[in-house]
């Protein structure tokens, strides 16, 4: 049973976490005690001493003069694994990995005024911590870390919320947790934002190298404070976080001309980095909307395209290993100026290679957008039961309101908007779900109808970065409703290719015209969705 939370952890501020390292790949020839001295001058609110080769003597001597600069500025001690180091130097208290010593004898040979820190890597193990009566806990390890070469798993974002959401039992909020391995400045607010269940949210990240290795590490230090700070949900977030969203469909069906008419106007770049299949008809599409689109799968150019305003598509119907390191830059590059990202898992299903990819994409960077078929969002959210065939989609044997639960549950988990494609369309942002019925029978009869409406979508959310749920939804009429009005005039698909590209074009210019589809109330007519509870 959990024990009366340490009183001395309220007055803590666990936002930023230093954990030492004196090795000579991430210390160098740099001083320890100086870096720790200037990273608490820079934000740092605890240190853990963490010490794995030295001698015990070594060990109590700097631990000793940490001991006397943490105290100097009001910042806790903690001792990595060492019960013995922590009472020579009267240490606040240590942290203990899973194969150290319990929670229990730790705490007899400490006192209760100890604090006392313990490593989690799954729900089981924070539960297990909390109930012996840890007063924090370091969840992790989140990503491969070149500091810690003996760590059972990498858990990645989603362990993280796995493990924040297991926890949430009216117990484990009592007490702070922290996430640690591998994050930096350029990740971390994304770890922040996609680590947070429903209810629960980190209260800091420890960090190793991105201060050790520092040679500035009070400037390193301030601007991870700043970052943990400066309210990560305003370059990622799905829902806007201004007002709550509306969820009158009318109401948003009636911001959608508006939305269109700024796009067909903007000439927004559209990043592809598609598959080699369709890139001829995704560019053309592409122009036929109003943007301008960019097929590179050049990972190095990345930074220079994601600061021109527009969106990145990573479509991975041709993945190899090199294309996917090339996403992995993109993604970083993207992500790290808020730009958007649609996440297109061609084939997701298929085969081992591409659902292996899927995981290597989730856990390096966030998306604003996944979209695919059901087989492929099943793959996504790793509830799929059966093999998938090719790319395609195949038949289903879900309901309306499992194919709905699904997108919710998908866009909850990875704080994104999620789209299933099919006869009817799932859009959802975990919060809004609707069903879209608009579109045409051809789409399905050509190559690439798919990859395409990705791509719309995406330079949608850059036109659009207010509310990426309405901006998807625009995305999406835009493509079905030229679809509808091709198919009346087309044979079959080798005719209809060319009257969706007109189609495209003309719904552009009547809605910049307010002409045809584009007069008022007219369009609104022509869309056929529901919200979905």
């Amino acid at each position: 049973m959990s024990r009366t939370p340490n009183p001395k952890c309220r007055s803590i501020d666990w936002s930023l976490y230093l954990v030492t390292d004196s090795t000579p790949a991430i210390l160098g020839d740099k001083d320890l005690l100086h870096i720790v001295d200037e990273a608490i001058q820079g934000g740092v609110g605890v240190v853990q001493y963490r010490e794995k080769h030295a001698d015990t003597g070594a060990m109590v001597d700097v631990a000793a003069k940490l001991h006397a600069i943490t105290r100097k500025h009001g910042v806790p001690l903690l001792i990595n694994d060492r019960v013995d180091v922590c009472l020579a130097v009267g240490a606040e208290g240590v942290h203990i990995g899973q194969d150290d010593m319990d929670v229990a004898r730790a705490r007899q040979l400490l006192g209760s005024d100890a604090i006392i820190g313990v490593t989690a890597s799954s729900p089981g193990e924070a539960d297990r911590a909390i109930k012996d009566g840890a007063d924090y806990l370091g969840i992790g390890t989140t990503f491969a870390t070149p500091t810690k070469t003996d760590t059972k798993h990498i858990i990645g974002t989603r362990g993280l919320q796995q493990i924040l959401a297991a926890c949430d039992t009216g117990t484990a909020k009592t007490i702070p947790c922290v996430a640690i391995g591998s994050i930096n400045a350029s990740n971390v607010q994304r770890v922040l934002h996609q680590s947070a269940s429903d209810s629960n949210r980190l209260n800091g990240i420890a960090v190793v190298s991105a201060i050790m290795a520092s040679l500035e590490p009070h400037r390193s230090a301030r601007t991870l404070l700043d970052l943990i700070k400066s309210a990560p949900e305003k370059f990622y977030t799905a829902v806007p976080p201004q007002i709550p969203p509306t969820t009158d469909l009318k109401l948003l069906i009636s911001h959608t001309p508006n939305i269109i008419r700024a796009h067909v106007a903007s000439g927004v770049i559209c990043h592809n980095m598609t598959n080699t299949v369709v890139q001829n008809f995704v560019a053309n599409v592409c122009l036929g909307t109003g943007s301008s689109p960019i097929m590179s799968e050049n990972g190095p150019e990345a930074a220079d395209l994601a600061r021109l305003g527009g969106a990145l598509v990573i479509n991975m119907g041709t993945v190899t290993p090199d294309k996917l390191d090339a996403y992995i830059a993109g993604m970083r590059a993207y992500n790290a100026v808020g730009a958007p990202i649609l996440f297109d898992p061609v084939g997701g299903g298929a085969t081992g290679v591409r659902r292996a990819a899927i995981e290597t994409l989730l856990a390096a960077g966030f998306f604003s957008v996944i979209k695919g078929n059901e087989g492929e969002i099943g793959a996504v959210a790793g509830t799929s039961t059966g093999q998938q065939r090719g790319v395609d989609a195949g038949p289903s044997n879900s309901s309306p309101e499992q194919k709905a639960q699904l997108v919710k549950t998908l866009a909850r988990r990875e704080h994104c908007v999620v789209l299933m494609t099919g006869k009817t369309d799932y859009l959802s942002d975990g919060t809004r779900t609707v069903a879209i019925h608009n579109g045409s029978r051809w789409l399905g009869k050509i190559t690439g109808s798919g990859c395409a409406l990705g791509a719309v979508i995406a330079s949608y959310l850059a036109v659009h970065p207010e509310d990426k749920f309405l901006a998807a939804l625009a995305g999406i009429l835009h493509f079905e409703l030229a679809a509808e009005s091709a198919g009346e005039y087309c044979s079959g698909p080798g005719t209809f290719i060319p009257a969706f590209l007109d189609a495209l074009n003309q719904l552009g210019q009547e809605m910049l015209g307010q002409e045809g589809i584009g007069q008022p109330g007219f369009f609104a007519s022509q869309v056929k969705a529901e919200m979905v509870p």
